[in-house]
């Protein structure tokens, strides 16, 4: 089957897998050949293609995932493949978005710092397999 994640600015990946999971907003999913049809929006998460015995992982920042005639197309607002992810930005991301969550008197939005641990959360997760 083939999967293809593209964000506005460009093609982050365009191939053929054997299985694909990713993060909805109503929980995982997992997609192999044959799959129903399906639709559905995704959660800030990771996106995991098995590609003969090998895991590519991705960040998706969102978006939808359409399943249809053995192809997957993820249209999504950002998208990172685990290999040029800087582990160490991404730390650093987290840490400051958790301190903002924790400030007793915050004067930020609440949703938003809790994004952008979501985000930095993903970025991490989607190096352990890279």
């Amino acid at each position: 089957m083939h999967l293809k994640i593209i964000t506005h600015e460009k093609v982050v990946f365009d191939e053929e897998v054997d299985e694909i999971y990713t993060k909805t907003i109503d929980g995982e999913i997992g997609i192999l050949k044959n799959h129903v049809p399906i639709m559905s929006a995704l959660d800030i998460g990771v996106t995991r293609a098995m590609q003969k015995g090998e895991t590519k992982s991705f960040t998706t920042m969102g978006g939808v995932i359409q399943f249809k005639d053995d192809e997957a197309l993820i249209l999504t607002p950002t998208a990172e493949s685990g290999s040029e992810i800087d582990v160490t930005r991404a730390k650093e991301a987290l840490k400051r978005a958790k301190a903002r969550l924790a400030e007793s008197q915050a004067r930020i939005d609440a949703k938003r710092a809790e994004a952008a641990v979501a985000r930095a959360m993903a970025r991490l997760k989607a190096t352990l397999n890279e």
